[in-house]
């Protein structure tokens, strides 16, 4: 009987892996990403931990029901990878394959917002929801759609993107995509920093980020936490462009609740009951008062999405 899976997060800077025992957890542990000569090493270093791990619990391949392993890239349909740009443009197709000839049991990648959903769907903030819409609000901005508990990747392996949904034509700045006025540039850290520079530039009201050396997201927070005008301003624009862009998605996927995940997520509740109130505001009568949630499982997301995609399609 095939008892175990491994779920794995594929990071720029470390590989995360978990060891499941007909769904439970047993260990979890990661190595370094060799991101030198364009991944070259990613593989064989994924299959060299497992093999050890294997040893250490006596398992053979034939005791395994497999691997799912969230990638920081697109994945399509037939498994090609697009180049992971923080691992050195590790990807391609066959890495599935490869892996499978090298550890003796199949291989499924997913981007790794998906893995983090279907993680945070099996065991974090969207537990017992059939239908949810993970957002992770990082770097950058990702999401990840599940309808009847199976992710939605679609063609191109970009669906749930939304950090490149247009929502604002007068953006005169480019997003990393290269085009102008994406979601990213106004609900990511990276987004708000941006923002919170760019007001202190062209106005003279006065607010604690003039002090600062170098302002990050969370300080901008923890100011707003603290009655800072400007940054309750720049939270608060934030909150109505992401919860506006929210009800859109409301209309098209209709789910159960939305799982807001990521380190700007970390705000907790004065991020999530604004992201509420606009919601609320302005959803479609049949979305008011879909569920907003956070994520609840962190930095271990992603090897639970692996292994709930692992033990949905191998048998």
């Amino acid at each position: 009987m095939r008892e175990y899976i491994f779920g794995i997060d594929v990071g720029g800077t470390t590989i995360k892996f978990g060891l499941f025992k007909n769904g439970n957890l047993l260990e979890k542990w990661a190595i370094p990403t060799d991101s030198s000569n364009g991944g070259a090493n990613v593989t064989k270093d994924i299959s060299g931990s497992i093999k050890e791990k294997m040893s250490v619990y006596n398992i053979s391949a034939s005791d395994i029901k497999g691997a799912g392993a969230g990638v920081p890239g697109a994945v399509h349909s037939g498994g090609y990878l697009e180049p992971c740009v923080n691992i050195g443009g590790w990807g391609g197709a066959g890495i599935e394959e490869e892996l499978e000839g090298l550890c003796g049991f199949p291989f499924k990648l997913l981007n790794d917002a998906n893995a983090a959903g279907l993680g945070e769907m099996r065991e974090g903030g969207g537990k017992g929801f059939d239908n949810l819409y993970f957002i992770t609000l990082g770097t950058g901005v990702g999401g990840c759609l599940i309808l009847d508990r199976k992710m939605i990747a679609g063609a191109h392996g970009c669906a749930g993107e939304i950090g490149h949904i247009h929502v604002n034509d007068e953006e005169k700045r480019s997003c990393g995509c290269k085009k102008k006025g994406c979601l990213e540039q106004y609900a990511s850290a990276t987004g708000i920093v941006e923002s919170a520079k760019l007001y202190i530039e062209e106005n003279n009201t006065e607010t604690a980020l003039r002090s600062l050396s170098e302002i990050t997201c969370r300080d901008v927070f923890d100011l707003a936490k603290d009655g800072d005008e400007v940054c309750i301003k720049i939270v608060d624009d934030m909150a109505e462009i992401l919860g506006k862009t929210m009800t859109g998605i409301a209309c098209t996927c209709n789910p159960d609740v939305f799982v807001i995940g990521g380190g700007v997520a970390a705000a907790g509740d004065f991020l999530i009951d604004r992201l509420k109130a606009v919601f609320n505001e302005y959803a479609f009568a049949s979305s008011v008062n879909t569920k907003i949630v956070p994520a609840t499982l962190g930095n271990d997301a992603g090897i639970w999405g692996g292994l709930e995609m692992a033990d949905s399609i191998f048998s």
